[in-house]
């Protein structure tokens, strides 16, 4: 069996009693990168077998994890934070063995983007998930079709870019589209910052931000 696992976005006090279990017991670990999942692994206590599947290796990989499993193994998934598969590695692994009939089990637990969401306070019965935009080809036409977007949407960016891509959506969207910006999320200083385009935008021009980014824009049913 494959199963996906998701790993604290931040406070390690979120990992799932099932999380560490499952962990514990697979006969491999796949993981983003070793040294960062190293130090969740030693945190819990788990010293199973590790091995690097990321965005580079994981369509050379993807064969033998599905042999090692058909051979009776159970593996693990794990990305750096989250939920493997949501803008991290993942999805390749999970379609090759959907394909070959093996069982695929992903487990509840952390991801950036359902806090942010929630917290936003804009409307929530509706949303479409962005991830990250594209930074070159196809941006702008992405950016068009989503400003006619009903549905509030979630949107992933880096804190060096995000001035930038807040200036693009209020040009697209208008400034007065309403957006909030959270960071950290689960961390100390996790923040929320609500506002219009041009009222966040003006923010972060002033505060620099930090740490990991999740948005959440209206959509123009809101």
């Amino acid at each position: 069996m494959l199963y996906v696992v998701p790993t604290p976005v931040g406070n390690l006090d979120d990992m799932t009693f099932r999380a560490v279990k499952v962990l514990k017991e697979a006969d491999l670990i796949l993981a983003e990168d070793t040294r960062t999942s190293g130090v969740l692994l030693k945190h819990f206590e788990i010293k199973n077998a590790m091995q690097s599947h990321h965005k580079f290796n994981e369509h050379k990989m993807v064969e033998s994890v599905v042999n090692r499993i058909k051979a009776g193994e159970t593996v693990a998934l794990i990305s750096d934070a989250g939920t493997p598969g949501i803008s991290d590695p993942g999805f390749l692994v999970v379609r090759e063995c959907v394909r070959n009939g093996i069982e695929v089990q992903c487990l509840p637990g952390a991801t950036a983007f359902v806090p942010a969401l929630v917290a936003s306070g804009l409307p929530i019965d509706r949303f479409c998930f962005e991830g990250f935009l594209p930074q070159k080809k196809g941006r702008m036409t992405r950016l068009k079709a989503l400003a006619e977007e009903k549905r509030s949407m979630v949107i992933y960016e880096s804190p060096h870019r995000l001035v930038k891509t807040l200036t693009q959506l209020a040009e697209y969207f208008g400034e007065e589209r309403q957006g909030t910006v959270s960071r950290e999320i689960s961390k100390m200083y996790e923040e929320t910052v609500r506002g219009t385009l041009s009222e966040l935008i003006a923010h972060f021009t002033e505060t620099p931000p930090r740490g990991e980014i999740v948005m959440i824009v209206s959509g123009t049913g809101d």
